[in-house]
């Protein structure tokens, strides 16, 4: 069977009886395969024997397969492949009516090139085979990227030799490369798919795809032409110190043209999840569908796009950031704040953060986009990190900047300070919403498991680890929590300020007192010396709710709340004011006003001020409900017990004395 006789020479038989001949060697072959796969598994000690058997065997394919890729070879070029890239009538170098010889050929040469596409099928398929069992005895695992199909990658080589010619002529003008590979393609695509894919289920290649090989060989040749002839180049001129302007901008139109390209050979194959596998043999054919895949083998290239990617981001933001009205909360954010709306928000107008923000994201957003195509999870990751991550914290010292710029003076009357320092507020929750929205991504979830399987160790034992942008929302939430906390302090502090003397006063709370009277719609008379105070925390408040976004003003009034009634609360203990019977209406009639103040952002605002309420019992207490607590309270038996008696569970029982021995008994 293995003689010269059946080696297919061309001299003594005709096409029928060398394809019959051949494809008795490859099923000797493979009946080979299926003994030596056996052998393995059953008696892995004969390892010579194998050594053997597959020394024999590379000798017959060593013959075999040179004269099947020459007789296939001849077919083609018998069919009139590769067809003429004629230019178009008008003179122009653009390429019109590309002929398809698979589509035109006669019967008798259809036959026959089916038999030698389907002879080097199975020749693929037994070497496939055979690597498959040796790495498998080596405890190698088997590299499945850019597997290709022999025989489409003989239609390609020889298009491909003619269109490399007309390449070189436009290395000036990469975008006509592009048109010319797309149109070679799109012309082919639909009868290579009608005329080999039905060969490639009869050589049973399960999971084989005529119309991928194709488009995976071709996108394969373009990207070894620009790495070899295009970005080697630029490479070089990139070092060149006055150069870099002009090859980062050729830089970027090359990748424009190629992430348009990518997108183009997906559309044309429909498939739409082609390019966010990354796994297994997937991975391995979506890495031949795209150009980028170049820089999967260059990560020294990977930086430099990165960098160039970087600045030009960079200069796009610099512009931006020094128009004052790009960081100013729009009229139409203002407007919105008393309609009713969903806890959750969406828009950047619902979240009241300036403009900057969104074009800050819309500039992230477009370079995570540029890198989509590219077929590693890991080097993805990298570019991103490279690129829109260094971008992030770039723009994290710009937010601080203008955050200590900003000065925030409890005596000052100006909002203009307090509308800045919510706007930046504003700016950094709608970010930290956008990066977890994009962290919950099913890419960015593949990006970060590979980042983890990586070589690379995690540092912090704590980290989210299925979160791409952990570090970066951390910082965020942080800038967020600190900026509030300021202007809670600013808040109080001024409050201190104005309600000093109010208590303080040994006065205060007397008999006899002068009473104002500010809200209208109530018998409640407050203090003269607290009304100043009342109306600054008023201002605030209504301030801060028309520029802060609602989470954030949720949790700065409840804890502003929370402060004035421990600030409050505090001083009373601690002022040893005497309370008589008026001014014990006093005092509750002045709580009553500041817990009011409230009522507009909740509908029982005096639950945010457990202590001031637990004084006012106190005070409310009959004198024999009085002397009975502090005998109780004295004598420390039951003390607890009836504290629950009375709703009293925040003050201590030294306040809770403190409190009782300062209030006075008329008569």
């Amino acid at each position: 069977m293995f003689s010269l006789k059946l080696s297919i020479s061309s001299n003594s038989e005709d096409a029928a009886s060398k394809h019959d001949n051949l494809l008795q060697a490859i099923k000797a072959m493979s009946d080979i395969e299926e003994v030596l796969v056996g052998v393995v598994k059953f008696h892995p000690q004969w390892h010579c024997l194998l050594k053997s058997v597959d020394t024999r065997v590379d000798k017959i394919l060593s013959v075999l397969r040179p004269q099947a890729f020459a007789d296939h070879r001849a077919f083609l070029v018998s069919l009139g492949w590769p067809p003429k890239l004629l230019p178009s009538k008008n003179g122009s170098d653009h390429i019109t009516n590309l002929p398809n010889p698979l589509v035109l050929m006669q019967e008798d040469k259809r036959r026959n090139y089916s038999q030698s596409f389907i002879a080097l099928c199975a020749l693929q398929h037994l070497q496939n085979r055979r690597e498959e069992r040796q790495l498998n005895s080596s405890l190698i695992k088997r590299d499945t990227q850019n597997i290709q199909l022999w025989a489409i990658d003989e239609l390609v080589s020889p298009i491909a030799s003619r269109m490399e010619y007309h390449f070189t002529k436009w290395s000036e003008q990469p975008e006509y490369m592009f048109a010319l590979a797309y149109k070679v393609i799109r012309d082919f695509i639909t009868g290579i798919d009608d005329v080999l894919q039905p060969l490639i289920d009869k050589a049973r290649l399960i999971g084989c795809s005529a119309k991928e090989a194709w488009v995976s060989a071709m996108v394969q040749m373009l990207s070894v032409f620009l790495e070899k002839k295009v970005f080697l180049l630029l490479t070089e001129r990139y070092k060149v110190k006055h150069l870099k302007p002009d090859v980062s901008s050729s830089w970027l139109h090359l990748v424009d043209l190629i992430i348009a390209f990518d997108k183009k050979m997906q559309s044309l194959l429909n498939l739409d999840t082609c390019f966010l596998a990354v796994s297994g043999s997937f991975e391995g054919l979506s890495r031949g569908m795209s150009v980028l895949s170049m820089f999967c083998n260059r990560p020294d290239w990977l930086k430099i796009w990165a960098k160039i990617e970087f600045k030009n981001a960079w200069k796009k933001l610099k512009s931006e950031l020094i128009e004052e009205k790009a960081w100013m909360t729009s009229k139409k954010c203002i407007s919105g704040i008393d309609t009713e709306q969903e806890y959750l928000l969406l828009t950047v107008e619902d979240h009241k953060a300036p403009p900057i923000a969104e074009f800050f994201l819309k500039i992230i957003w477009e370079m995570i986009e540029r890198c989509q195509t590219m077929p590693s999870s890991l080097l993805r990751a990298q570019f991103i990190r490279f690129t829109a991550g260094r971008f992030l914290w770039y723009f994290f010292k710009q937010l601080l900047f203008r955050f200590k710029a900003t000065e925030l003076c409890p005596d000052s009357s100006d909002d203009v300070a307090i509308v800045r320092v919510c706007g930046l507020i504003n700016a950094a929750r709608y970010i930290w919403i956008k990066l977890q929205e994009w962290s919950d991504a099913v890419d960015f979830l593949e990006m970060k498991i590979a980042e983890n399987d990586s070589s690379k160790p995690i540092q912090d034992d704590s980290m989210d680890n299925d979160c791409f942008f952990e570090e970066e929302i951390r910082s965020l939430s942080e800038m967020e929590t600190n900026w509030l906390m300021e202007i809670i302090a600013v808040v109080l502090r001024q409050f201190e300020v104005l309600s000093w003397k109010y208590v303080q006063n040994n006065d205060s709370f007397g008999d006899e007192q002068v009473y104002t009277n500010p809200v209208e719609d109530a018998d409640l008379i407050v203090s003269n010396d607290f009304v100043e105070a009342l109306d600054s925390l008023k201002r605030w408040l209504h301030t801060m709710k028309i520029s802060l976004n609602k989470k954030d003003f949720l949790d700065l009034w409840r804890s502003i709340a929370e402060g004035l009634d421990h600030y409050i609360s505090w001083s009373i203990v601690r002022s040893e004011n005497w309370f008589f019977k008026m001014g014990v209406t006093q005092f509750e009639a002045d709580m009553q006003a500041l817990i009011f103040i409230f009522q507009p952002y909740c509908a029982r605002p005096q639950a945010f001020f457990p202590c001031i309420n637990e004084i006012l019992k106190l005070l409310k207490l009959k004198k024999e409900e009085e002397k009975l607590m502090q005998a109780f309270l004295s004598r420390n038996e039951n003390g607890s017990e009836c504290l629950h008696l009375y709703g009293i569970s925040h003050l201590s029982v030294n306040q809770i004395l403190q409190v009782l021995r300062y209030k006075i008994w008329a008569g």
